[in-house]
């Protein structure tokens, strides 16, 4: 285990955390001071000016994010006056919440210390089973980078077209730690990990706070910690109810458990007897593919799966975006400037630096925004103006149009923040436009759509608190009740049941928070989760990395399940609490949110009854979303191996042929292009030798993929990048340089600039009497194992 290297890259992420710690206390006016939000604060800071100057040099570009961060910190942290008088001290407006800092800095350790070690024996950047190719191979060509679009590396000569923000925080905290990527990659792992858990804490912890009256300077009840430890159970550790399931299903009496299985079969796709089958053989993998054709991934799958993949790096900034609504939310409709900041500052700057990290949330962003815009107390409209603001019709003409205005005047005001977040990632954004990818919108056909058992299933856990706990706040259940039945026909009429799930959510929320019922920011982010569970069943993005809709269930749900993880931390600390006082009327919507006391109960044997209850219910739901995480980590370090961080150790002992031609090559300065087998799903031909070959195996450019060093052809994945033509046509070259004629293969060597040609055994599968190693421009230049590589002579390619 390469402990200095841990501490190393500890000491650095201390330094990063502490510069971010003024600058967060400077934006986050609520309980916490935005404790737990020091880290992704600070690396916005640095990497988006880092990012910019990278387009000429990225070594430039890392010495001005290192500047920009110091001087942001050192601004928001020291007295100005004190400065120009030529001393140093703490700015006096300067407030701090050191037992807030104490515990974001518990929670980041615990959580980073738990996936070193679930990483340390699982690191392998292994191809099966997910995109770890892809991510270490974008870690290593930015290594490489002397400049910013890295070079992609399954597309020689041409920048990368996919979202490479994550992995470039990643990359340039390599360099700065002096830590080799092969390393960096599972410590970029648990500290993405780390900041989304943290993250998760501290936001669940200051919306309980917030409604429980303490003010942004004073510290945190012991009730707002319980929802910060729940928020970030919730968030890291807990999953969906299909591990629960089965072992329900494996204590059942016969019947019933026979009845059970055959409805979680019929919305599942699978058969009666391999749901029966589940509950007594567990795979980690099950519990992410719920919904037929769909990925529902969870943060904890998704660490244990080992990915250092987009959707996942993306989080910490999506909640950051969240905590800066939240912010906003309980900004005093008095101090505008501080709310424009905050929107048309703060909030596009996390955004531009998100569209490049993870451009599925960029939208989420805004649409998180949009809803504090519309719920917070302060009209949106006066963001712009007082004027458009006193002619909304808040306080004259009907109550629609009112709500009508607000609403419209929240979506413009979020449209123009997103503009403003467009333009700070104007490079990529014009970069991927550039792509030859076709994508649309599609409307999701009803055979499609998620059965009710699936749903339940995957969001079954988190619907079900946030339903007790809307219910209990706004009051008059019997309505409710009779609401949800109506919705249930509805639903069962028009094949849509995922409306009998999130409609009583989407209802609820509007009511409790416009007719100010004793809710807080956590009825905002149910609302905003059950708006994309609901978005998936009736739209979804074509393109090529999944079929239909699986893509964008896959990027949307994981977004559903951090926002719900942190609403979910308030609503079940809410819930334990007791019921509010004061619900049993609806009232008009106040100027402010004002404290309701709660009384946990009447006293009487009813109220004794309930809070057994509440206290069973909860208990219930920690344990069934804790079971999962329980068999996964149990069978995860069962035998486990000698740890090391190391995520290209798995070369020497399961492909040891070819980890020498593969160390040698990575020793090449820069990114010369090399030419190897297209990774391509073919049958090979001739011979004895008749195997399928997947895209998900070793086979495919492992050269490229664990160097760095761009090939002209790569992984099929680039079709969904560059589209088929231009993919295929490459993938046409490729096999001519290989097998064709003299000249056409000296001209398409020349044409490709190609420096190296690899041939292991992928080559020798795909092509049965490679030519083009006849050529006199080309040399042997390594030679051992299962693999030569040739050196390309580019003065007597050209003479010839």
């Amino acid at each position: 285990m390469e402990y200095a290297l841990v501490l190393r890259w500890l000491l650095l992420f201390a330094l990063v955390g502490a510069a971010g710690v003024p600058i967060a206390a400077r934006l986050f006016s609520v309980p916490g001071r935005g404790a737990g939000f020091a880290l992704p604060v600070a690396l916005v800071v640095f990497t988006l000016p880092a990012y910019w100057v990278g387009h000429r040099s990225l070594t430039a570009g890392l010495a001005v994010g290192v500047v920009v961060l110091v001087a942001a910190a050192l601004g928001s942290a020291l007295d100005r006056d004190a400065l120009r008088e030529g001393s140093v001290r703490l700015a006096p407006d300067l407030t701090l919440d050191r037992r807030a800092l104490a515990e974001s800095a518990v929670v980041f350790l615990l959580s980073f210390s738990l996936l070193v070690a679930v990483r340390a024996v699982d690191p392998a950047v292994h191809a099966l089973g997910g995109e770890k190719f892809l991510d270490f191979g974008l870690l290593k060509s930015l290594a490489r980078s002397t400049a910013l679009p890295p070079e992609d590396m399954w597309f020689a000569g041409e920048p990368v077209r996919y979202y490479y923000g994550g992995h470039l925080i990643t990359a340039l905290l390599a360099r700065l730690s002096a830590v080799p990527p092969r390393f960096a990659y599972n410590l970029g792992l648990a500290s993405f990990y780390a900041m989304l858990v943290t993250a998760a804490y501290d936001l669940a912890a200051a919306v309980a706070a917030a409604r429980g009256g303490n003010g942004a300077d004073r510290p945190r009840a012991s009730s707002a910690r319980l929802a910060g430890g729940l928020g970030a159970f919730f968030v890291g550790v807990a999953a969906n109810l299909h591990t629960a399931s089965d072992v329900v299903l494996g204590v059942l009496p016969g019947g019933l458990r026979t009845a059970v299985a055959t409805w979680i079969a019929e919305g599942t796709d699978a058969e009666p007897s391999e749901v029966l089958a589940d509950a007594s053989s567990f795979f980690y993998f099950d519990a992410s593919r719920v919904i037929p054709g769909t990925i529902n991934e969870f943060p904890l799958f998704a660490w244990l799966n080992g990915d250092l993949h987009a959707h996942m790096m993306g989080l910490p900034f999506l909640l950051l975006a969240a905590g800066l609504a939240f912010v906003y939310y309980e900004t005093a409709a008095a101090e505008r400037s501080r709310r424009r900041l905050l929107v048309f500052g703060a909030v596009p700057v996390v955004a531009g630096l998100q569209s490049v990290v993870d451009t599925w949330s960029f939208p989420s962003v805004f649409g998180v925004l949009f809803l504090a815009l519309a719920f917070a107390p302060a009209h949106p409209l006066s963001l712009l103006s007082e004027r458009l603001a006193g002619y909304s019709g808040e306080n004259e003409g009907s109550r629609l149009e009112s709500e009508l205005t607000r609403l419209g005047g929240a979506l413009g005001v979020a449209v123009l923040a997103g503009v403003v977040g467009v333009v700070l990632s104007a490079p990529f954004v014009t970069l991927a436009a550039g792509g030859g990818s076709s994508r649309s919108l599609e409307i999701l056909a009803a055979a499609e759509r998620s059965s009710l058992s699936g749903l339940l299933l995957v969001h079954g856990g988190f619907v079900l608190a946030f339903g007790a706990y809307l219910v209990g706040r706004v009051g008059r259940a019997v309505p409710v009740l009779v609401g949800i039945a109506a919705v249930a026909l509805v639903a069962n009429t028009i094949g849509l049941p995922v409306l009998l799930l999130t409609v009583p959510l989407l209802v609820l929320g509007f009511v409790a928070l416009r007719f100010d019922r004793p809710v807080g920011f956590e009825t905002v982010l149910v609302v905003g989760g059950a708006g994309l569970v609901t978005m998936v069943e009736l739209v979804y993005l074509t393109e090529q990395a999944g079929p239909l809709r699986m893509n964008t269930v896959f990027k949307f749900y994981i977004q559903t399940w951090a926002l719900w993880g942190v609403a979910a931390g308030a609503v079940v600390a809410g819930l334990l609490r007791g019921r509010p006082s004061g619900t049993d009327t609806m009232t008009e919507p106040t100027a402010g949110r004002e404290t309701v006391a709660t009384d946990g109960g009447d006293g009487s044997g009813l109220g004794a009854l309930r809070r057994v209850l509440t206290v069973a219910f909860v208990l219930a739901l920690v344990v069934s979303t804790s079971t999962y995480g329980v068999f996964a980590l149990g069978s995860h370090f069962e035998n486990a191996p000698e740890a090391t961080l190391d995520a290209t150790a798995f070369i020497e002992e399961q492909h040891p042929e070819e980890a020498p031609a593969i160390r040698w090559l990575d020793d090449r300065a820069g990114q010369p292009t090399l030419l190897s087998a297209p990774g391509t799903t073919w049958h090979s031909r001739g011979g004895t030798d008749e195997r399928e070959r997947g895209m998900y195996a070793w086979t495919s450019n492992p050269a490229a993929s664990m160097t760095g060093i761009p090939t002209v052809a790569g992984w099929q994945h680039e079709v969904g990048y560059r589209g088929p033509d231009a993919y295929y046509s490459r993938v046409r070259d490729v096999d001519t340089m290989f097998l064709g004629t003299p000249d056409e293969q000296a001209r398409l060597l020349g044409q490709y600039d190609v420096e190296y040609i690899w041939v292991g055994p992928s080559e020798r599968l795909r092509y049965d009497d490679i030519t083009v190693t006849d050529l006199d421009a080309v040399e042997v230049a390594y030679r051992e194992g299962s693999v030569t590589v040739y050196r390309v002579d580019s003065e007597a390619l050209s003479t010839a």
